[in-house]
């Protein structure tokens, strides 16, 4: 085990070097090496590193959300509010649609494997995306405008997620006022948590001096949301943006707790990436070759029509309508988050729905950063000229 992390982390930072002299970003590199040494590659990974996927995965997105809510300040909202509300709602509306439509369109059947397929479509990876914007250091309208949008179009992608489980347990017969208080505790009780720990956070971190006690605090406080979410049954990840935006717009007196994470999350998310990798199976990819393919295709497609529509509301510009779409393709964590849940929800509709969910992940994680990275180099030259 030991052998495997220092390997793992020495080859990361291999890749980081390789990251900042080429343009392939650090994620790509990442996951093609998890594959690489997975079990569908050199299988050269312990046996445990299986069960470790889930709790590494919650960790590093329990992070991630923690401090893209920081990004969503009174001032940030107030400067881009409408933009990014506005064109995050258009980008997961219309991604949702093309998904949706597309796959019936083809016959997909049951109608709840397609809603389900559509619902995850919407989800992005913010660890992803967060991390080409660190590793290229852009600083333009642009890059600050996708990290607002990639912090919050999850949220919405987590409302039509929960939507989607509703109809899909109104169409098994569920009674339909049981589904509506499930949907509304999956989201209202996740709103509720975060903001209920986020309150005395915001009011009580930062106290001690500088150092280590500020990085215990803000670690035992999101590790305490994460733990409660997945205990009361709601969604950790809209809990932790919570517990971010509270904790970022009331504490007045420091914004170490940000700080203080941001010096360790990285460990997580490098064990994140490459576990994902390996979890790449590619003989499953025999048996669900078509969705794989309708999947990628009309997500592509989503996303591109979602980005241009949403550039034509005002105030966004022509930088936004034409690469905004290509900047959210990566996707990850929180679209497998989703796999899992619909498969426990769903155990037959979860036949598809998880392999095609891993599957699609890492073709997105491969080819999504390299792409959110193209829009970023091709944005901040046209903001150069």
């Amino acid at each position: 085990m030991l052998i495997s992390l220092g390997c793992i982390f020495l080859a990361a930072l291999a890749f980081d070097a390789i990251g900042r002299r080429t343009r392939l970003p650090r994620v790509t590199l990442l996951l093609v090496f998890g594959f690489a040494i997975g079990p569908s590659g050199l299988d050269a990974l312990p046996e445990m590193t299986g069960a470790w996927f889930p709790a590494v995965a919650d960790i590093a997105l329990l992070m991630i959300g923690f401090l893209l809510g920081g990004r969503l300040t009174r001032s940030e909202l107030r400067e881009r509010g409408r933009l990014v509300i506005g064109f995050s709602v258009v980008v997961v509306t219309i991604t949702f649609a093309v998904m949706a439509l597309g796959l019936f369109a083809i016959g997909v059947t049951p109608v709840v494997v397609g809603l389900l397929l559509a619902a995850i479509a919407t989800a992005t990876d913010p660890a992803a995306v967060m991390d080409v914007v660190h590793g290229t250091r852009a600083k333009t309208p642009f890059a600050r405008a996708l990290l607002a949008i990639v912090a919050i179009d999850d949220v919405w992608g987590l409302i039509i997620f929960s939507v989607a489980l509703a109809v899909g347990l109104l169409v098994q017969g569920d009674a339909a006022a049981a589904v509506v208080m499930h949907a509304a505790w999956d989201l209202g009780g996740a709103l509720l948590l975060g903001v209920g720990l986020g309150i005395p956070m915001a009011y009580l971190t930062g106290r001690v001096d500088p150092g280590e006690p500020s990085l215990f605090e803000a670690l035992g406080l999101v590790f305490l949301c994460g733990g409660l979410a997945r205990w009361l049954d709601v969604s950790f990840l809209l809990s932790a943006v919570a517990l971010g935006t509270t904790v970022t717009n009331l504490a007045r007196h420091h914004i170490r707790p940000f700080h203080a994470i941001e010096g360790i999350e990285w460990p997580f998310m490098i064990l994140f990436f490459v576990l994902a990798g390996a979890a790449l199976d590619l003989s499953a990819l025999a048996h669900i070759g078509p969705w794989f393919t309708a999947y990628i295709v009309l997500r592509i497609a989503g996303r591109l029509a979602g980005g241009w529509l949403g550039g034509c509301l005002p105030p966004a510009d022509a930088n936004l309508r034409r690469w905004m779409g290509i900047a959210l393709l990566p996707q990850a964590g929180v679209a497998l988050g989703m796999a899992l849940v619909a498969s426990q929800r769903f155990p037959e509709a979860g036949e598809v729905v998880l392999p095609v969910i891993i599957a699609s992940t890492i073709f997105f994680e491969v080819l999504g950063p390299i792409a959110t990275r193209f829009a970023l180099d091709r944005t901040a030259a046209g903001d150069e000229r």
